[in-house]
C-alpha cells in the first residue's frame, strides 16, 4: 500500500514534467517553422518556456486530475497519521505527569 502510494507523487510529477516538456518541443517546432513569432533578439527561448509553461499549467490540471487526487488522497493519509500519533504523544505525557503526581 506504500508503495502504491509512494508512487502517486511521482507518477504526478513525472506525468506533469512529460507535458511540459511535451508543449515545450511542440512549440520550438512551431517557432522553428515560424508558425509561431520569435522572440525578441535572444529571447526565443524563454518565448518558448514561457509559452510552454502557459499551456502546460491548465493543461496539467485538466489531463492529470486523477493523479492529483491520488497525491491529495497520499498527503491527507499522512497528515491523518501524524496528527493521530501526535495525540497519542500527548495523552501518553499527561498520563505520564499525572502518574508522577
Amino acid at each position: 500500500m506504500s508503495d502504491s502510494k509512494t508512487s502517486a507523487t511521482l507518477r504526478y510529477t513525472l506525468m506533469r514534467f512529460g507535458i511540459f516538456a511535451g508543449c515545450f518541443f511542440v512549440l520550438w517546432g512551431l517557432v522553428y517553422l515560424r508558425v509561431l513569432p520569435r522572440g525578441l533578439g535572444d529571447s526565443n527561448l524563454l518565448w518558448v518556456l514561457v509559452l510552454s509553461v502557459l499551456i502546460s499549467a491548465p493543461l496539467s490540471l485538466i489531463v492529470l486530475r486523477k493523479q492529483r487526487e491520488a497525491m491529495a488522497e497520499q498527503i491527507a493519509t499522512k497528515v491523518d497519521r501524524a496528527k493521530s500519533r501526535l495525540e497519542e504523544n500527548r495523552t501518553r505525557e499527561d498520563v505520564q505527569q499525572a502518574d508522577a503526581q
